[in-house]
Formats: C-alpha cells, structure tokens, sequence
C-alpha cells in the first residue's frame, strides 16, 4: 500500500486543516465514531497530504497511549519502518498489509491527542514554510537516519525512558507536516536529548543492579 502525498482533501479538511492538526485529526476521529478501532492506513489516507509527516506524527502518538511495559517493542517497530524509508529517499510511504491494517482504539488515540493538545498547539502556531533545504532529498535522507535512531531508542524497556523519543518524533511529525525544517530539526535536538538520557539512565540502573550484586 502507497500513500500519496497527493491524495485530495475535501473542502471541509482543508479549511480544519488550515486552523490546526490536532483539530483536523480529531475531526477524522469524529467522523469514524461508528467504529470502535480504525486501521492505520485508511487513517492516514484521510488525513491526506504529506503522509511521511502524518505517518510519524500517529506513529509517535501510539507510543504515547497508556501501554503495558514492553509494548514499545512492538509500537515502534513503524516508526523504525518509516524512518528507513526516508533513509532510502522514497518520495511517498509504503505500508505492508500487517502495517496498514493495524488497528488503533478511536477513543485512546483521541484521548491521547486532547492530552497532547496544550503541547501540539504551541507548536502549531509557530509554525510555518521555512528552512526548506531540510525537505531536499539529501537531506531528508540524513533525517531519516537521525529518526531511526531516536525510533531505535524507543525499544530500551525502561521506565518512562520511550515518553521523552516519542515526544520529539511527534514534534518533528508537526514539522513534516507543515513544511517547517525549523520544528523539524527543533524535535530531532530534542531526541538527540532523549537518547543521551536515556543512556544515563541505562548506566544508573546498571549500576544500581551492580552495586546490589556487590
């Protein structure tokens, strides 16, 4: 399965898309309200256009659903996927079945997104088109290669340690989608930050396990 970047948007999605992505998400939300689950990609395919930046952007939002320890394993797996494929310079996301079919709780994911909205919107007002030499294929490739690794570190099992990568690749997710290589580089410092702590918070439970062996 191929999303198009092209894909149409109907009037109404383009005037909510124009006041904020949070608000046009959950009004796809809304419309799916018969369903208790939506597949992944026939979520991403509503939302329309720029689907590498909506991809990363729902990818870090399953990562911030209340989830049992170790489900990161799992849910991170389409971020690393993703990530690879700007590595590999496409120009449009291909999902596999099992990805495109995976199904997502309308409601978790709804709640997840009205939590996130005080961050979200902050960031959506300053963004805006800028610093467009991030969104040039060589570019976007090195990106990608920053993303894998902050995707990557989403798989420690440690405590609280996959809140911090998955808030910043859903800040860059906000920056994909709006054109703004400012915000875009702003998430991928931010994940940098997060993999340095979560580094340090690896060697202290090492250490702490160590000191309790000796």
């Amino acid at each position: 399965m191929t999303i198009n970047s092209s894909f149409p948007l109907s009037k109404r999605q383009r005037t909510v898309k124009s006041r904020s992505l949070s608000f046009n998400l959950l009004c796809v939300l809304r419309s799916e309200r018969q369903r208790n689950a939506i597949p992944l990609g026939h979520l991403l395919e509503r939302l329309g256009e720029r689907s590498f930046g909506w991809a990363i952007l729902l990818s870090s939002l399953i990562n911030l659903l209340p989830l049992p320890p170790g489900a990161t394993l799992v849910t991170a797996i389409p971020l690393v996927f993703f990530s690879v494929q700007l590595v590999l310079g496409r120009s449009y996301i291909w999902l596999p079945p099992w990805i495109a079919k995976r199904s997502l709780s309308c409601s978790a994911l709804r709640n997840t997104v009205l939590r996130l909205r005080p961050i979200s919107r902050r960031v959506e007002r300053l963004t805006r088109p800028r610093l467009q030499g991030v969104f040039q294929p060589k570019t976007e490739r090195l990106i990608g290669l920053l993303l894998l690794g902050i995707a990557v570190a989403l798989f420690v099992p440690l405590p609280l340690s996959g809140w911090f990568p998955a808030i910043s690749l859903f800040v860059a997710g906000i920056g994909f989608v709006e054109r703004d290589g400012l915000v875009v580089l702003a998430g991928i410092g931010m994940g940098l930050a997060s993999i340095v702590l979560t580094v340090l918070v690896a060697l202290s439970v090492a250490a702490g396990a160590d000191a309790i062996m000796h």
